[in-house]
C-alpha cells in the first residue's frame, strides 16, 4: 500500500513561467499594502525621461484591488502591443524563411564544403548559428538543427556534446550580445526609450570576442577526442553507415536569393534606424514585407504564405503575451506608487557601489533573476522599468544596463535547466543535463569574465546611444 502510496505521488515539477509572473503579479499586489508609497522627481533630457537623484518622497498609498490584478493584465497587454507584434511578426517572417529550405540547405552546403578541414567546420557551423541568434532569426527554433548537429558530429567522429555546441550553444552565446535581436535589445531599448539597436559597433565587438571564445573551447574539445576518443565525456557517435548517406537537402539559387534579401533587409533597416528614426513599430511592419518577399521568391502561393506566416506567428504566442503579463507587474507598481520606492531600495546597496562595480551587480542579479523567468523578452519587460532608473541613480549608462541585463539573461539560458530550449536540445542529441553542465561550467566563467570586463569598459567610455 505504501509502495503504490508513493508511486503515485506527483513528482515536482517546475512551474510555467507564466505561472511565475502570475504569483509575482499577485505578490506584487500584495506588496502594495504593505510597501510604502513614494516618487522622485523627473526631468526630460533631449526627449528621454530620466529620475532625479535625491528627489525620492513620500506619496499617499493607494493599495491595489481584486479586480486591479486582473485588469492589470488587460493594461499591460494594451501597453506592450508594440512589442508583442514585433515579436509575432519576427515568428512569421522566420518561418516563411524556415519552411523554404533556406536555412538548412545553407548549413548542408557549408557542411558539403568544408569536408576535410575540421576546425573550419565547427568555426562556420558555429558563427552561422550565433549570427541567427544576435539577429533573432534563431533561438527557440535551434532545437530541430541539433539533429544537424549530431549528424555533423557523427561524421567527425566527435560526441552529442559538440553537436549542441555548435548549434544551441553558439546560438545563444549569439543570442546573448544580440547587436541585432528583436526580442532582447529591441524590447530592452524600447523600455529605457534608447535610439532601437543603438550602441551596435560595441556590441558586434563583444559578439566576435564571444563567439571566438565559444569556437575555441569547443575547437579544444573537439581536437582533444579527435587524438583519444576516450576522453570524451559522452562516447563518440558511431557512423551508422547508410543512414549518413540520407538523401542531403539541396542548396539551390532561390534559397541563395532568400538568404541574400534577409541579410540585405535586416542591412537596410539598420540604416533606416539611423537615417530615418525608424522604431519598434517599423520593424514590426518590416517583418512583414521580408517574409512576404521570401516567401514570393521561394515560389509559395499566397493561400501557403499566409499559412506559413500565421503558423509562424503561433508559435510565438507564448513568448510574446509573456511581455504583457510581464508588463502587468509594472502596472500595479505603478499603479499604487511602488516602483520608485523599490528603485530606492535597490539604490541603497548599489548605489554605494563604484558605477563599474554597480554595472557587474545588475549583471549578476540579472543571471539569478533568470533562473526563474527564463524569458528574455518577459526579463526585459519585468527587469529594464526598475533598472532603466537605477542605471541613471548610480551613474551607470542606460545602454550598459541593457547590456548587463542581455549577458544576464543570455548567458543563464545554456546552463540553467529551467530554460526550455536548452532542455530540449539537450533531448534532441541525448546529452544528461549533469554532462553538459559539467562541460559548459568552464566555458560559463569564462564567459562571465568577458561581459564584467565589457561592463567595465562601457562604464569607462561612457557607452552611450551611438
Amino acid at each position: 500500500m505504501d509502495e503504490n502510496n508513493s508511486m503515485n505521488k506527483k513528482r515536482f515539477e517546475m512551474p510555467d513561467t507564466y505561472v511565475i509572473l502570475f504569483l509575482v503579479l499577485v505578490a506584487t499586489a500584495i506588496a502594495t499594502y504593505f510597501v510604502p508609497a513614494g516618487a522622485y522627481e523627473r526631468e526630460t533630457v533631449d526627449g528621454v525621461e530620466r529620475v532625479i537623484s535625491g528627489t525620492f518622497a513620500s506619496a499617499d498609498q493607494n493599495p491595489v484591488g481584486f479586480m486591479d490584478v486582473f485588469l492589470a493584465l488587460q493594461t499591460g497587454m494594451i501597453d506592450s502591443a508594440g512589442l508583442i507584434f514585433l515579436v509575432l511578426f519576427a515568428g512569421g517572417m522566420f518561418e516563411v524563411v524556415e519552411r523554404s529550405g533556406a536555412i538548412t540547405g545553407g548549413i548542408m552546403s557549408a557542411v558539403d564544403r568544408m569536408r576535410g578541414r575540421e576546425f573550419m567546420l565547427i568555426a562556420v557551423i558555429s558563427v552561422l548559428f550565433a549570427l541567427g541568434g544576435a539577429t533573432g532569426a534563431v533561438a527557440n527554433s535551434v532545437i530541430p538543427f541539433v539533429a544537424i548537429g549530431v549528424m555533423l558530429a557523427r561524421a567527425l567522429k566527435l560526441d552529442a556534446i559538440v553537436a549542441v555546441s555548435i548549434t544551441f550553444g553558439a546560438t545563444f552565446i549569439g543570442f546573448a550580445a544580440g547587436f541585432l535581436n528583436p526580442y532582447t535589445v529591441g524590447i530592452a531599448h524600447s523600455i529605457a526609450e534608447l535610439p532601437l539597436f543603438s550602441g551596435m559597433l560595441f556590441r558586434i565587438i563583444s559578439f566576435i570576442v564571444l563567439v571566438g571564445v565559444t569556437i575555441w573551447y569547443t575547437w579544444l574539445y573537439a581536437r582533444r577526442i579527435m587524438k583519444d576518443p576516450s576522453r570524451s565525456l559522452m562516447g563518440i557517435l558511431e557512423d551508422e553507415g547508410d543512414e549518413m548517406e540520407m538523401e542531403k537537402p539541396p542548396f539551390t539559387l532561390r534559397h541563395k536569393l532568400i538568404l541574400s534579401w534577409v541579410a540585405l533587409a535586416l542591412a537596410f533597416f539598420v540604416f533606416a534606424v539611423i537615417q530615418f528614426d525608424w522604431t519598434t513599430n517599423h520593424m514590426a511592419a518590416f517583418f512583414i514585407v521580408i517574409g512576404l518577399v521570401s516567401g514570393i521568391i521561394a515560389g509559395m502561393n499566397y493561400n501557403t504564405l499566409t499559412l506559413t506566416f500565421l503558423e509562424g506567428c503561433k508559435n510565438l504566442v507564448y513568448g510574446a503575451l509573456i511581455i504583457g503579463v510581464a508588463r502587468a507587474v509594472l502596472v500595479v507598481m505603478e499603479q499604487a506608487a511602488i516602483l520608485d520606492t523599490l528603485v530606492q531600495a535597490l539604490s541603497v546597496p548599489i548605489g554605494v557601489l563604484p558605477p563599474v562595480l554597480a554595472a557587474i551587480g545588475m549583471f549578476i542579479a540579472n543571471t539569478l533573476f533568470n533562473f526563474f523567468v527564463p524569458s528574455g523578452s518577459g526579463q526585459a519587460a519585468i527587469i529594464m522599468p526598475i533598472q532603466t532608473p537605477l542605471a541613471d541613480m548610480v551613474g551607470v549608462t542606460r545602454q550598459v544596463a541593457v547590456q548587463a541585463y542581455q549577458f544576464g539573461d543570455g548567458f543563464s539560458n545554456s546552463i540553467f535547466p529551467t530554460s526550455g530550449p536548452l532542455m530540449a536540445s539537450l533531448a534532441v542529441a541525448g546529452v544528461p543535463w549533469i554532462k553538459w553542465a559539467k562541460w559548459l561550467l568552464p566555458l560559463f566563467l569564462i564567459w562571465s569574465i568577458i561581459a564584467m570586463t565589457i561592463l567595465a569598459i562601457g562604464v569607462m567610455i561612457n557607452w552611450g546611444p551611438l
